[in-house]
């Protein structure tokens, strides 16, 4: 991938995540290095559980969040990747 179609790629996720007030309100929860389960994303942003966990989806899909523990039943942790980080930058 050249730069422009990194570029154009950045800019088509960014307006994904801004379409969506749950995946905005979702990644900016996650911003820095923390890692939060999806019950003190919904608590902090004031959405749904449903909501937040349809964000979280949608996010790591773009390969935005991770799940730390995708095994656990309950208590899963999400964090932002390094992409999504980047997003988080140029979102401020």
């Amino acid at each position: 991938m050249n730069k422009k179609e990194s570029e154009e790629n950045i800019w088509e996720i960014i307006g994904f995540i801004k379409v969506s007030s749950s995946r905005y309100k979702t990644i900016k929860s996650l911003s820095g290095n923390d890692y939060k389960m999806p019950s003190e994303i919904a608590k902090e942003t004031n959405l749904r559980p449903t909501q937040v966990s349809s964000a979280l989806n949608d996010l790591k899909s773009k390969k935005l969040v991770i799940c730390l523990n995708e095994n656990a039943k309950k208590g899963r942790l999400y964090k932002t990747t390094k992409l999504g980080l980047k997003i988080l930058e140029i979102l401020k």
